[in-house]
């Protein structure tokens, strides 16, 4: 085998994994917006419906397909503008290298014990928060407009934070690995419409925010004092102090120890 065919069946293996890594990427985030799926169903439909009129030789029906498949890219593009700048965005959000800060064992325990305790004290007295944890996406967006505080992680700041008349309790706390980062944020609220009328903005803020990143949303009702979580657009109900320990201590591993685990459990097998 020459150097120039090696060249070329590199060259072509590079070519199709981008192909496949857009693909991907397309479908991963294509569950989490209702207008995007509608969109992809609505191609779909249109392909089927031309193989059809080619396979049944329909003139009429494929002359006018013809036209919506030459002009339909650009009128998608003008009708999904906002769609497409959110996957851009979050492209650009994303760090190749992975999360900021990997935490040792200790801190992200401890990390994960301050929050619970401040949920805890948050859950008894009904008093309303919402807190954000950054992971592969970046949240600089909404840090940018909030509040910038950088401090070590502690249940009494969280407390503080939400406190009821503190000018900032109304807004999200945003968490890059241990420390708060800033207060105040503000995060797009979610359009699903499968979402529960019961659900306040709160919830809605957490769910929007976890839908446009991959970043852990823990909530606190003022109204019912119930504790949840919202990961990848997917909320988690009315969660124990225990479950929400699990559930962090869980989602908050590094990704290289979860697959090493994984490894390890296939050898035993």
């Amino acid at each position: 085998m020459t150097l120039d065919a090696i060249f070329l069946f590199v060259k072509k293996l590079i070519d199709v994994l981008l192909v496949w890594l857009i693909l991907y990427y397309i479908l991963k985030h294509l569950r989490k917006n209702l207008k995007m799926v509608l969109l992809f169903k609505g191609i779909l439909f249109i392909v089927a419906l031309k193989l059809i009129s080619d396979w049944f030789d329909l003139v009429t029906i494929g002359y006018l397909l013809d036209y919506v498949i030459t002009w339909g890219p650009l009128a998608l593009i003008v009708v999904f503008q906002p769609e497409i700048r959110n996957v851009l965005e979050q492209l650009g959000r994303s760090h190749l290298l992975g999360r900021h800060k990997s935490l040792t064992v200790d801190e992200r325990e401890k990390m994960v014990y301050e929050i619970v305790n401040a949920v805890d004290y948050l859950k008894r007295n009904k008093i309303g928060a919402l807190m954000v944890i950054e992971r592969d996406n970046s949240l600089l967006e909404y840090i940018e407009k909030s509040k910038k505080i950088y401090a070590d992680i502690s249940s009494d700041l969280l407390v503080s934070i939400f406190f009821p008349n503190n000018p900032l309790h109304d807004g999200g706390v945003i968490i890059q690995g241990d420390k708060i980062t800033s207060a105040g944020a503000v995060f797009p609220t979610s359009d699903n419409l499968k979402i529960s009328k019961r659900l306040g903005t709160r919830h809605r803020a957490a769910l929007g925010i976890s839908e446009d990143s991959d970043c852990i949303s823990i909530i606190v009702s003022e109204e019912t004092g119930r504790a949840s979580v919202a990961i990848g657009g997917h909320l988690h109900y009315n969660l124990s102090l225990d479950e929400l320990k699990l559930l962090l201590l869980e989602e908050l591993r590094p990704k290289n120890s979860v697959l090493l685990e994984e490894e390890e459990e296939h050898e035993e097998e």
